[in-house]
């Protein structure tokens, strides 16, 4: 009986060997997610230009949207002036969103994000919420061109909070500050953050930064960076090494935002001359990490063109800017992306978009055939994944439970 079973234990050992070796996380593919937009996800507001926001949901199901807001009448370079986090709740992730109050409003130039907030992404860390967020100070005046007192000031910073809907706690200093040589790819300014937990517990957080090498006073080049620490309000390591670059491409992207899915570390960045999905044109890609720190294009890097198709009629509206990508996650899955949208290039107004997202690999799918949305990374040659190669149940939390989690590829724990 032994000498017969050990032929089928070989087998076994040799396909959970050959599963631990080739199973890789599921390839997101955007456009077999991205549905049209009902009216309701469409946040204006005709006294306000309203520029990108950032949603979580509390525990009584309150939908609270996080955004930058300032006066119409400033014109649209007056964000660099004027803007204010705003507060907006809905019953339902898409909307429609009603605006409460001012999260984080002006508190004098004698703070070093005194003037103005903007830019907001807001995160659940252990039972607290943390909203990180671009502030500055300066002479407040809101000039035709954009104002370099204003935006060379720019700073990160983070307020905590118990509820989303405030108050909440800011601090006399930015938790992301200009480095002190003046030779370092942020000695000017650091704006526009997103933050990710990884598995091993370290927080990743990804800035927007500008040197000082370029022509005054906005010097330059524009970078992206990652700094990491094991607390969601620092201090922060910064690992200076410029991020989502191509070659001979000055300013690539811009906006990313970042999440880890429970096995890999993933960017949504705006994609300038679609250099990255080979668009050609702005638009909206994808990237993938093992740890938070060096990211490559996603095999499908396509996220979002500057157009939505509207459920209501069937129509499809070019915008000369849509951008700002926000993500709201159930439970892991990517379930709405928030978007700042500007239809003309005169800028006279702008405002928020909520594009719904929708898995549809929970249909039947016929042998042969992937579900769209997540693929699988493997198939037993039959058109079916091997059962080993299946994903994984989750615990409810969005991870898989630990004896089905995939086997680790890196010691960090982003898979």
């Amino acid at each position: 009986m032994i000498c017969m079973l050990r032929p089928v234990a070989y087998i076994l050992i040799a396909f959970v060997l050959s599963d631990q070796v080739s199973a890789e996380p599921p390839s997101l593919d955007f456009k077999a997610l991205v549905q049209p937009v009902p009216a309701s996800a469409k946040f204006v507001d005709p006294d306000y230009y309203i520029w990108g926001g950032s949603m979580a949901r509390d525990a009584d199901g309150t939908c609270h949207l996080l955004y930058s807001r300032w006066p119409r009448e400033l014109g649209h370079n007056a964000w660099v002036t004027h803007s204010e986090i705003a507060h907006a709740v809905a019953d339902d992730p898409l909307g429609p969103y009603t605006h409460v109050d001012v999260a984080l409003p002006p508190r004098g130039p004698q703070y070093w994000d005194g003037m103005c907030t903007h830019n907001p992404t807001v995160h659940e860390f252990e039972g607290k919420y943390y909203l990180y967020y671009m502030g500055n100070f300066g002479d407040g005046n809101a000039t035709a061109k954009l104002n370099p007192i204003h935006r060379n000031h720019q700073r990160i910073g983070v307020a905590v909070a118990d509820k989303l809907s405030g108050p909440w706690k800011r601090f006399s200093q930015p938790v992301i500050d200009i480095s002190e040589s003046s030779d370092a790819p942020d000695a000017l300014m650091t704006s526009n953050p997103s933050i990710l937990r990884r598995a091993d517990g370290m927080y990743v957080l990804i800035y927007k930064a500008v040197g000082k090498n370029g022509r005054m006073p906005f010097g330059g080049p524009v970078v992206h960076l990652a700094a990491t620490s094991d607390s969601p309000t620092g201090p922060f390591t910064k690992h200076l090494k410029p991020l989502f670059t191509a070659p001979g491409v000055k300013f690539p992207a811009e906006d990313p935002y970042v999440w880890f899915d429970g096995q890999q570390c993933l960017a949504i960045v705006n994609d300038h001359k679609g250099h990255f999905n080979k668009t050609g044109e702005d638009s909206l890609a994808l990237f993938t990490s093992t740890d938070g720190l060096d990211w490559s294009v996603a095999p499908n890097p396509w996220v979002l063109q500057r157009k939505v198709t509207w459920a209501d009629d069937g129509s499809e509206q070019s915008f000369h800017r849509l951008e700002r990508p926000q993500l709201w996650l159930e439970n892991g899955v990517p379930k709405v992306l928030f978007c700042a949208a500007e239809e003309t290039k005169e800028k006279t107004h702008s405002y928020n978009v909520h594009i719904p997202l929708q898995m549809l690999a929970k249909r039947s799918v016929p042998p042969g055939e992937s579900p769209e949305g997540l693929r699988p990374a493997a198939t037993d040659g039959a058109g079916e994944s091997p059962e080993g190669l299946r994903p994984a149940a989750t615990d409810g939390a969005g991870a898989p439970p630990e004896g089905l989690r995939p086997a680790a590829t890196s010691s960090i724990g982003c898979r």
